[in-house]
């Protein structure tokens, strides 16, 4: 029986690259030592970094004399205080947008900076805590801010962006859970960042992308939150996640070879609509986010029952389909259909949906 893994992070990853992986671990580039066991000063490593931040560089068609990448650990939750640090220094004002958890952890975070204004210029939050749209943002005045804050898709709702907003303010993001797997122009952004256990890596690799022009402005920062002193570095300032980056760059070898983002987001497109047909079709479940703005990596779903909710989560999981448990704060249950989720996972999960309900409405 196949089984599939709808878990929203650490999540699923491309079958061939772990089976490369799985292949070379004992023995890597033939240095008759691990990937695991390699010093990250070395040549091995070096030339893993480099293709890995231009082959990053080139998915998201960004030139590298205009932006860098910064391999980091901490999460992106870490980039919540790194990113205030490093940016807030002309204005000592930051715009939000809160359109879910992860945008209220962002808000949060921001507004522990001593000195810092955190103005939260819109959100999408219902009476019931819930979010299910994008708002509308307001007109941003000029040079008011030193940056407004967007969180691209929210993994817990499901809920996201398809037009950036326009602005003069210079746009920041935290991209983690639709990193790579939904097209944006990316030229807009002056900064993203992403935590990469969702589309790219295992856990304790983030991605920073950021405008260099955004570098040497802010002096006597903590080394390890400074980006300008990371990105002297090449981001190995400390002993850097070595294998989570090697995995990384397979990842992106695996993209590119694909087709590149245009590719695998009409997969994605093509994913998540085979499921929220199936969801809009049903008279047992329901997803609740507005047809405009839903997620195309993480789609929530309910029925009317919390004990039913429960009774689908183990069905499924007897018949191969991991994961599916909905986060606390939502419930119900949540399939996340990352970029190495494959097109049969999803029917598979549609048939058990149609099946689960033909059972539980006779």
């Amino acid at each position: 029986m196949p089984t599939y893994n709808f878990a929203a992070g650490p999540a699923t990853l491309p079958q061939p690259v772990l089976e490369k992986v799985q292949a070379e671990l004992l023995n890597f580039e033939n240095s008759h030592m691990s990937i695991l066991e390699i010093s990250h000063r070395s040549p091995l490593y070096t030339h893993v970094y480099q293709a890995a931040k231009q082959n990053l560089l080139n998915l998201m068609h960004l030139d590298a004399t205009v932006y860098d990448v910064l391999f980091l650990g901490g999460g992106a939750s870490l980039q919540f205080t790194m990113l205030p640090l490093n940016l807030a220094h002309k204005h000592h004002r930051v715009a939000y947008i809160n359109t879910g958890h992860w945008s209220q952890r962002a808000i949060q975070e921001a507004q522990k900076i001593p000195g810092l204004t955190v103005d939260v210029l819109a959100s999408s939050e219902n009476t019931d805590g819930t979010f299910t749209t994008i708002p509308e943002i307001p007109e941003i005045p000029t040079d008011t801010y030193d940056y407004l804050h967007i969180t691209t898709n929210n993994t817990i709702m499901g809920n996201a962006y398809y037009e950036l907003p326009d602005t003069s303010t210079p746009l920041v993001a935290d991209i983690s859970s639709n990193f790579l797997g939904q097209e944006y122009p990316f030229e807009k952004f002056d900064l993203m960042y992403a935590g990469a256990q969702k589309n790219l890596a295992p856990a304790g690799l983030t991605i920073v992308v950021l405008k260099k022009s955004l570098l040497d402005q802010v002096a006597n920062l903590p080394s390890m939150l400074d980006y300008t002193a990371q990105s002297q570095k090449e981001s190995a300032l400390n002993t850097p996640p070595v294998f989570q980056v090697y995995v990384a760059n397979l990842v992106l070898e695996w993209l590119k070879n694909l087709g590149g983002i245009e590719a695998i987001a009409q997969e994605n497109q093509r994913k998540a609509q085979l499921l929220y047909n199936c969801l809009d079709n049903s008279q047992l479940f329901h997803n609740k986010v507005a047809k405009a703005y839903r997620s195309l990596m993480n789609i929530p779903f309910v029925t009317d029952s919390k004990e039913l909710d429960a009774e689908f989560i183990h069905a499924a999981s007897q018949a191969g389909l991991l994961n599916l448990k909905g986060h606390r704060l939502v419930g119900g249950m949540r399939a996340s259909l990352y970029n190495a989720m494959p097109y049969a996972g999803v029917e598979a999960l549609c048939h058990f949906i149609e099946e689960f309900e033909r059972n539980h409405t006779n």
